[in-house]
């Protein structure tokens, strides 16, 4: 059984979620480094950065493809 009182994959994802915007509060922050798995949380940041860099290259291309960067 797992440990209700660790986190899950959604508490990782939502914590590197709120890093990547830059506000999180240290009482949130001291609660994540207890609970959360070091593992997961480079997993959520590496598919966050990889899902961040795709969106910015549809984007530019959206861009591009449009005319309006002409």
């Amino acid at each position: 059984m797992s440990d209700p009182a660790k986190g899950g994959m959604l508490a990782t994802m939502r914590a590197v979620g709120w890093s990547f915007l830059g506000i999180r509060r240290a009482a949130d922050y001291e609660k994540d480094v207890q609970r959360l798995n070091p593992v997961h949380v480079i997993i959520a940041g590496v598919a966050g950065a990889a899902i961040f860099i795709a969106v910015l290259v549809l984007v530019v291309k959206w861009v591009v493809a449009s005319g309006v960067a002409a």
